[in-house]
Parts: structure tokens; sequence; C-alpha cells
């Protein structure tokens, strides 16, 4: 009887000397994870997992269960373990917490797709060609529609505010002739599929494929303006996925990290949008340049209107009339009229901000990528 009783003892004392060491060990883990932030969460939890496996095959006769109870092969609960179990899970489970999180902003790189990554091999570059027939495509187009005239410049206001010619007269004034930056606050919005650019979609005429929604227009313009010479930061991050509600908000939070912590000194801020009137494949508005197709564009600027601060809404829309007014000259037809409103659109964050829209659901995508190059060219005319 005593032998018994003296075997159970060492028996505990081995345990405690096992479980002193592990914890022993597991400090030192913590330790030295915390010098390297960039190992994954959940490396460190299948970490946790792998450590548990082993305390299991190293003392059989322990078992680890929700109760946190531990048993012996002759059945005698030794419940004074339960303690060190309890140090030893959460010890453990401190490891899945090391590291700092990441700011909220980060998800901005982290959901970044680079389009020649994504299993496709870009074409070569190339660039628009100027004196060039235009001809306006009316099959699966509507009449354009605005409110005011002055001189080439047409513009639907949907503005409380009077458009006047001396608002829109004078030629928007560049400080920073550049850099530009591009981001997508419908990130998922994309076109009607053909043989080449076949999507899953995510919802109707949309996907989470950046490869076949709006972001992969703005790679092409991204390519574009860079073969020009100029800077380019382009950010593909979903703003209306997994909801759709608040694209907004979380593109203001987006262009505020790239201007504030990336430092960018970009005037010009486009936010490269699909028109979303009509939901079915039957409006595509086109515009033919010399033989190809290209889809139409067009500016959307918001004002102060709706109550919220916007001082620069007046050279938002300047610079959207410098351009629109040579993309007239170039190319007859590439730009719909421009659309003024009431809402912010996040436009105060920059003097040439603004909202491009390229084409509709009823356009392909090889038609909105032919756009980019002439849009390109446009911009590489005006912004010098």
């Amino acid at each position: 009887m005593n032998v018994t009783v003296i075997n159970i003892r060492d028996l505990f004392k081995y345990v405690l000397v096992l479980i002193a060491s592990i914890l022993i060990i597991v400090t030192s883990t913590r330790f030295f994870y915390n010098k390297n932030t960039q190992i994954e969460t959940q490396n460190l939890t299948a970490k946790k997992s792998s450590l548990l496996t082993c305390l299991k095959l190293v003392i059989p006769m322990m078992d680890y269960k929700q109760e946190n109870t531990i048993q012996i092969s002759n059945e005698i609960d030794i419940k004074k373990t339960n303690i060190l179990t309890k140090i030893l899970n959460i010890e453990l489970g401190l490891i899945d917490n090391i590291g700092e999180k990441p700011d909220a902003n980060n998800i901005i790189d982290n959901n970044k797709t680079n389009y020649a990554e994504n299993n496709k091999v870009l074409d070569e570059i190339e660039l628009a060609k100027t004196d060039l027939e235009t001809q306006e495509v009316t099959e699966n187009n509507i009449k354009p529609n605005y409110t005011d005239e002055i001189d080439d410049i047409q513009i639907k206001n949907q503005s409380s505010y009077t458009i006047t010619r001396e608002l829109i007269e004078e030629p928007y004034k560049f400080s920073n002739t550049k850099d530009f930056i591009i981001f997508h606050t419908h990130t998922c919005e994309s076109y009607t599929q053909t043989e080449n650019f076949t999507y899953t979609p995510s919802g109707e005429y949309r996907t989470t494929d950046l490869n076949y929604s709006v972001a992969r227009v703005g790679d092409e313009l991204e390519r574009q303006l860079t073969e020009y010479g100029y800077n380019v930061i382009h950010d593909k991050t979903y703003h209306d996925y997994p909801a759709y509600s608040g694209s907004y908000d979380r593109s203001l939070k987006t262009v505020q990290y790239i201007i504030n912590d990336r430092s960018s000194t970009a005037e010009i801020v486009i936010d490269l949008h699909r028109d979303a009137v009509g939901s079915s494949g039957e409006y595509g508005p086109s515009v033919m340049i010399g033989d190809e197709k290209v889809a139409q564009l067009m500016f959307v600027i918001g004002t102060d209107g709706g109550g919220l601060y916007h001082p620069n809404w007046q050279n938002n829309l300047r610079f959207a009339v410098t351009v629109q007014r040579k993309a007239n000259e170039m190319y007859p037809g590439l730009f719909r009229p421009i659309i003024l409103r009431d809402s912010r659109y996040n436009h105060h964050l920059a003097n040439a901000a603004c909202i491009i829209e390229v084409g509709a659901t009823g356009n392909t995508m090889e038609e909105t990528l032919a756009s980019m190059k002439y849009l390109a060219k446009v911009m590489s005319e005006v912004v010098k």
C-alpha cells in the first residue's frame, strides 16, 4: 500500500516537473514571437495545437478535456493538476494574441491585387492615336440628357447651384502635374461577359474577381498614365463587399490613408466607376474612335449642396470641364454630359477629385479597356 502512494507522488512530481518545463518553454516562445510580428495568427494557432498534441504523446496519462481534469490510468483523479492545466492553457492561449494588430487602414494594402500576378499576362501597351474620326454609337445607347450648355460643355445640373459661364470658363490650374490617385468606391462593378472576359458573378453585374471588375479598368488607366511618365497610386480595396451600404464611408478612409499615411501629394483623385443606370445589358454607351468601339465616359461632380463641408467643389468642376473640353476637341463623343449633384462623394479631399464612370452594364471589358488609352491621352494633354 505504501509503495502505491509513493508511485503516485513520484508520478505527480514528474508531471509537475514536466509542466513547469513546458511553462518555461512557452514563456520563452512568447518572448521570441514578440520579436516577429509578421508571423500569422493562423500559424500561431497551429503551433498551439501541435504543442498540445505533443503533450498528449509525451504524457499519455494526461488527457486534456474541456472540464480540465486529468485522469491517471488507475482512475485516481488528481484534481490538483487542474490549476496547472489552466495556467498552461492560458499561457498557450496568449500566443494567439502575440504581435500588434494591424491598423484597419492596412486592409488597403492587404487587399491589393496585382493584375500581372493574377494568372494573366498583360498585352503590350498601345497608346492612343490622334486625328482619328469619331462617331457616337446609337445602338444600346440613350440620347444625352443635360440642363445647361455653355459653348461645347454640356452639364446635367442636379445640384442646388446655378451654372454660370464664369464658374466654368476659367481653365483649371494644376499645382501638381505628376501624381494621380485611382480608387474604386464600388470595386465589384463589372460588365457584360465576353469570351475573353468570363467571370463568376457575385451579384448582378458584379464580381469580386478584380481581373474582371472596374478595378481591371483602373489597371489599364494606371498602365497608360505610367507610360506617359505619371506617378500613379491605384488602390483596389473592396469598399462595396461584403456590404454595399457604407461604400463611400469606407472609400473615404482609403483615400485619407493614401494622402496622410502614404504622404501622397496628388491633387488628381479619380474614383473610377461603372454607370449604374440599368441592371440589364441593354445600356452600353459607346463611341467609335477610328475603327475601335470604346465605352463612353462621364464625369460626376459633387458639391456642398447637401450640407457637407466641401470647399473644393468649384475646382473639381473646373477640372472636369477642362478635361472634357480637351476630350471634345480630340475625341468628340468620348464623354457624355457632366453630372453635377449635391452629394459630396468624398471630393472634398482634393482640388481635382472626381468620379469617372466608364461605360455601363451593356459594355464589354474590351470596350472599357480601350477607352482608358484615350482618357490617358487626353489627360496627358491637359496635365502638362
